[in-house]
């Protein structure tokens, strides 16, 4: 570990010499790019400062320690306990910052939320879980953005797609990417019986033009009238559009706007989204076996959640997590489950990458 902390020391002193240049403002994404490194070697770096000064004073407190002055012994065999101490520590966090970020973290992302098992609860539950991830996204200072709504009779959604951006929303709310389920006493349940629905939520990155390849001759593309519940000229012109992937078979809807221009501009951003996650998720498979204990296998027919609000209980199954202030939750105050799920996977890298560090 110490041989490659030390190759990352050097590597950090060669990043701020090219920082230090002027020339390199003018390549935004090559100066993009050495910030992302700096910024992951500075947090490096920290912890290495306080490792070395760690391991420099047990040094000198086992020097100490042979001085014929009692005090003076005491004093250091304190000392060295101490230090001892925070030694396997600091080497744990240092472990887990070692491990090199994700790069897809940074990107903004494509959210979106279904309508499961449960009728017209679970439609509810999807605005409820909307309005979940966008007070949290407020509170972070993030932006969104409604792509698509199919709202129902009762005042929930059929589905909704939104998208999200700001810095490290891919990072953050990546995990959230599976079976969410209710438990709860639906307003329209007289006799107050306990109702389980159940709702899915897809995360996905959203990809830049450059990054995915989409060949014109591989997208059929359909317009349509709008359907379902909307103000003048929604359902009378063709403003919808339908993009159909042949390759893949992935086929992406949009008629929230009135403007097929714009329609098919979203359409276009949920496609590439689609697509791209599409190689990931082929890419995470390959390395499954010795990923097959993190949070993130992006099995979306897997249950993930519960909510429980007669108990105010919402549980985390993944990682055995249970927390009694779902209220809370629900209005956005996410970062608990979201460090914790976090924190999780990286130990989970950390015990499949042992041996790097060894």
């Amino acid at each position: 570990m110490i041989k490659r902390l030390e190759q990352m020391a050097q590597r950090f002193a060669q990043v701020n010499e090219q920082i230090q240049n002027p020339e390199l403002i003018k390549d935004q994404k090559k100066y993009k790019e050495i910030m992302r490194e700096h910024s992951y070697l500075s947090d490096i770096m920290e912890a290495y400062k306080d490792y070395k000064n760690i391991l420099h004073g047990i040094e000198d407190a086992k020097v100490l320690i042979t001085e014929e002055d009692h005090d003076m012994k005491e004093m250091a065999r304190e000392e060295l306990k101490g230090l001892e101490e925070k030694k396997p520590q600091i080497e744990e966090k240092i472990k887990i910052l070692l491990i090199p970020p994700d790069p897809l973290e940074e990107k903004n992302i494509i959210m979106e939320i279904r309508g499961g098992t449960g009728g017209d609860e679970s439609s509810l539950f999807v605005a409820d879980l909307f309005r979940m991830y966008t007070r949290y996204a407020d509170i972070k200072g993030w932006k969104y953005e409604i792509m698509d709504a199919n709202e129902t009779e009762v005042g929930g959604y059929k589905e909704i797609s939104l998208s999200i951006s700001g810095k490290y929303v891919y990072g953050s709310l990546r995990y959230e990417s599976g079976v969410h389920r209710v438990q709860r006493v639906p307003e329209t349940e007289a006799q107050g019986r306990v109702h389980t629905s159940a709702v899915t939520v897809a995360v996905l990155p959203e990809a830049e033009e450059t990054e995915v390849d989409i060949k014109p001759e591989d997208v059929r593309i359909d317009v349509m009238r709008a359907s379902g519940p909307g103000g003048q000229c929604v359902n009378t012109t063709d403003s919808a559009v339908r993009l159909t992937h042949i390759p893949t078979g992935i086929v992406v809807i949009q008629q929230d706007e009135k403007s097929q221009i714009k329609n098919k501009a979203k359409a276009w951003r949920v496609l590439r989204a689609r697509l791209f996650d599409f190689e990931e998720t082929k890419r995470n498979a390959e390395r499954a076996a010795a990923r097959k204990h993190m949070v993130g296998s992006g099995d979306r027919s897997e249950r993930i959640r519960t909510y429980n609000f007669p108990q105010n209980r919402i549980t985390d199954h993944r990682i055995n997590l249970t927390l009694y202030k779902l209220d809370q939750v629900m209005q956005g105050q996410l970062d608990e489950l979201v460090d914790a799920l976090c924190i999780y996977n990286k130990e989970a890298l950390l015990k499949a990458d042992g041996s790097a560090f060894a």
